[in-house]
């Protein structure tokens, strides 16, 4: 497995594969791996003949500076993992080499934004568009893979790539989850063992609001609001229904359309989110 910590022994790397006719997927991460960035990792070894992956904790993408000091970086483990599953190259660069000077670009992603991750983590969209765009530049790659627990993420950079005309097809890869329905996070490792055994509790709202997908909006979300009120060791911040694809919100009504429950709450001073796609009502 190949490492490069700087963008011209990556660049030069690429431009070799790509002259010898080899497809590229990309996998981009922000480290602190776990089985779910394996998958994507997986599916990009299916399709690609090589695959690359990004290991860079994005300062662009936190509002608060907090928790990017306490987002956890162990690039050695990573590095083991990555190689443990046969991964091709690793690109872990530091800051000063993916910002060498501040970045005056903003990126508009319009409605995808202005709602849910957009309206709690202001900025941090555009930051994710900054560094997704510097990897697809450099790296060039043939497909991109991206997990399905950050729906609206998945949703801006399909967004981006489309607006920009990037060759690129996006793969959303389903979220894989905990044997206890946890879905697989970076975060989780910030918990405490009591965080950990309770964490569980929010895929079980999202299967309480599955059960009753076929009511009407303000019913699911009041329903909800109630399974929060009762266990006040989570502070909900947002659950929405919407659209999985334009993240237009629904406030009323029933549901006639392939939608998405999104949800996002703090355990432990630990910001969780998560989603489910609920199937068009009958």
């Amino acid at each position: 497995m190949q490492i490069f910590h700087h963008q011209v022994q990556l660049r030069d790397f690429i431009k070799k594969c790509q002259q010898n006719g080899q497809s590229i997927g990309l996998v981009p991460t922000m480290g602190a791996l776990h089985q779910g960035h394996l998958a994507l990792i997986n599916a990009s070894k299916a399709l690609a003949d090589v695959t690359v992956a990004s290991v860079f904790v994005n300062p662009l993408q936190f509002n608060n500076q907090t928790d990017f000091q306490k987002y956890p970086q162990v690039l050695d483990q990573d590095i083991q993992l990555l190689s443990s599953t046969g991964c091709d190259v690793v690109f872990a660069p530091l800051v000063s080499e993916i910002y060498p000077q501040a970045t005056t670009l903003k990126f508009d992603f319009g409605q995808l934004e202005t709602v849910m991750e957009g309206k709690f983590r202001p900025g941090h969209f555009n930051g994710v568009g900054i560094i997704v765009s510097k990897l697809f530049n450099l790296i060039r790659p043939n497909w991109a893979f991206f997990g399905q627990k950050d729906l609206q993420q998945c949703a801006v950079i399909k967004c981006l790539a489309n607006d920009l005309s990037y060759p690129i097809e996006i793969k959303i890869i389903e979220t894989l989850r905990e044997s206890d329905g946890l879905a697989m996070s970076s975060r989780n490792r910030r918990l405490s063992n009591l965080g950990r055994s309770i964490a569980p509790e929010i895929f079980a709202s999202l299967q309480l609001a599955l059960s009753i997908c076929h009511e009407p909006v303000e019913v699911i979300k009041l329903a909800i609001a109630e399974y929060y009120k009762s266990r006040n060791y989570f502070n909900l911040e947002y659950f929405e229904v919407c659209d999985p694809e334009t993240l237009y919100i629904h406030k009323l009504g029933k549901l006639d359309k392939t939608s998405a429950f999104c949800i996002a709450v703090h355990l432990e001073d630990v910001r969780l989110i998560d989603n489910v796609i609920v199937p068009v009502a009958n």
